[in-house]
């Protein structure tokens, strides 16, 4: 639907390049951000928040990155970087064009929710990453109470519809463990009150590939 393409591609874009920013956002950002190095897939780069949290340890950024709005909306930031910044894939679930073993570390900042085949993209993920290699992440997702997850399995049809497919109710951790990762959480914790629970668990961690 014509309608449905112009918000998906026109203004989720803008809305996304504008939210989750300032001081709230950066705590749960950097920390993630920062223990990144070397050669860096950023999945779900957006308008590129992540890289003035990235360290001088990071020598280049692959962004996977399905908005071509998006991508234009980060050009400022990808100047003010100073470093290779490249945009090789769209769909984190194929990283086809990245060799086995070719990635350094991986970051997700709110991004999994989104990501339409996310198990495809963590199979991916693991696949490219070095040995030792880790995903960094921070995301919103299900929520550790009955009561809360009730209310996120109600809204998801409709929050998904006007939110590019994010969805509420994403077992982050559940999802990476599946995947064959050894999830180790940093900080897990509500950021809102009331209704805003719904979207408000949020969970900072690492999760490294089982050999």
């Amino acid at each position: 639907m014509r309608e449905g393409r112009w918000w998906t591609e026109r203004v989720l874009p803008r809305v996304n390049h504008r939210g989750l920013q300032g001081e709230d956002a950066g705590r749960w950002r950097a920390p993630v951000c920062v223990r990144a190095s070397g050669v860096v897939l950023d999945i779900g780069f957006g308008s590129g928040p992540n890289l003035e949290h990235y360290p001088a340890a990071v020598t280049r950024v692959l962004a996977a990155e399905p908005s071509d709005l998006a991508w234009e909306l980060a050009a400022e930031r990808v100047a003010a970087f100073g470093r290779p910044v490249e945009r090789p894939v769209r769909d984190a679930a194929d990283l086809s064009v990245l060799a086995a073993g070719s990635v350094d570390s991986a970051v997700s900042a709110w991004s999994l929710c989104t990501v339409p085949d996310v198990e495809g993209a963590l199979t991916e993920v693991r696949r490219v990453l070095r040995p030792g290699g880790a995903l960094y992440f921070v995301e919103h997702g299900l929520a550790p109470d009955a009561g809360t997850v009730r209310a996120q399995r109600a809204v998801q049809p409709v929050w998904g519809a006007l939110a590019g497919g994010c969805h509420v109710d994403r077992d982050v951790r559940g999802l990476l463990a599946a995947a064959g990762f050894e999830v180790v959480t940093g900080r897990a914790q509500y950021v809102g009150p009331g209704p805003l629970r719904i979207w408000g668990w949020f969970v900072r961690g690492a999760a490294r590939p089982v050999p």
